[in-house]
């Protein structure tokens, strides 16, 4: 039986601990080596999942690694007499900067309030040295944003955003994004009214003939709307279509804009007298 009270035995634990955790340690991180380079994907594991493992493996080796070098690798070695994280220790006592617990009559104030005393500690380093930081970081702020200015200011990216805003705005008011049943209007500039006119030739004569006087399609040139006439109702009829008389709906292949010219150019065909036009159907429309 060991005996509990033995040094040697107690060395021997000491020794034989770090062992087991550096091998544990050392099969995490091979294990995690092997996930990274397996395809995650087909197994499923995620990629910020196989990330942890990798660097807790890397710990933990260390911190084991680190324990082997303060207990011994097995051979019987003599107690070091400094720790080797004993540096972090006075780090952190000088940061915190408080004093110990042995010294504290030397700051004690002669204040006494039924048994409550109160210790004269001074600022703790770490404050001073983060009030330091802030100074440092205004001099170079005041350098980089007025001095050289090499730094926007939150209002000249304001504007900048708002020039690329307008520039969005413009690009999507020319494509017509802003354009529905509501709120379109009739074009009459020729420009619209030509591209209009070429969209017409494309999509629209096989059903309604080149001179809008109608094929399968009802005449346009007429008073007289199955759907209504007007700029607003032409629209809405090109870009929803009437599905039950064969007519596909436009939206999905021309843009607003487009829309707008085409219902615009199909208005301008009113009054024309193609030379073979269907008679009238629906009823006669009148523009408010």
């Amino acid at each position: 039986m060991t005996n509990k009270n033995n040094p040697a035995s107690a060395g021997q634990k000491n020794k034989t601990m770090p062992r087991v955790f550096s091998s544990l340690a050392a099969s995490f991180l091979l294990s995690s080596f092997s996930l990274t380079n397996a395809q995650t994907a087909e197994e499923g594991i995620p990629g910020s999942y196989i990330k942890i493992m990798l660097i807790a493996g890397i710990f933990l080796t260390f911190l084991a690694f680190s324990f082997l070098f303060y207990y011994g690798m097995g051979e019987e070695k003599p107690e070091p007499k400094i720790h080797p994280f004993a540096f972090l220790k006075r780090f952190r006592e000088h940061l915190v900067g408080a004093v110990p617990i042995e010294k504290e009559n030397e700051i004690l104030l002669e204040d006494d309030y039924d048994g409550i005393k109160e210790l004269n500690n001074k600022v703790p380093p770490w404050f001073n040295y983060l009030f330091y930081a802030t100074i440092i970081f205004g001099i170079f702020y005041m350098l980089n944003y007025y001095v050289f200015k090499t730094g926007k200011l939150q209002y000249q990216e304001y504007k900048e955003e708002v020039q690329a805003a307008d520039i969005q705005k413009a690009k999507l008011m020319k494509s017509g994004a802003f354009i529905n049943e509501n709120t379109v209007t009739r074009l009459v500039d020729a420009a619209s009214l030509n591209a209009g006119k070429n969209i017409f030739k494309t999509n629209c004569v096989p059903c309604h003939g080149p001179d809008g006087g109608g094929v399968v399609g009802p005449n346009l040139t007429d008073d007289y709307w199955i759907h209504g006439g007007g700029i607003k109702n032409i629209f809405t009829t090109i870009k929803y279509g009437v599905p039950a008389k064969g007519m596909i709906s436009w939206q999905t292949q021309l843009n607003p804009k487009q829309i707008q010219e085409v219902a615009s150019y199909v208005m301008s065909l009113h009054g024309t007298h193609p030379a073979n036009p269907k008679p009238p159907q629906g009823e006669k429309y009148t523009e408010q």
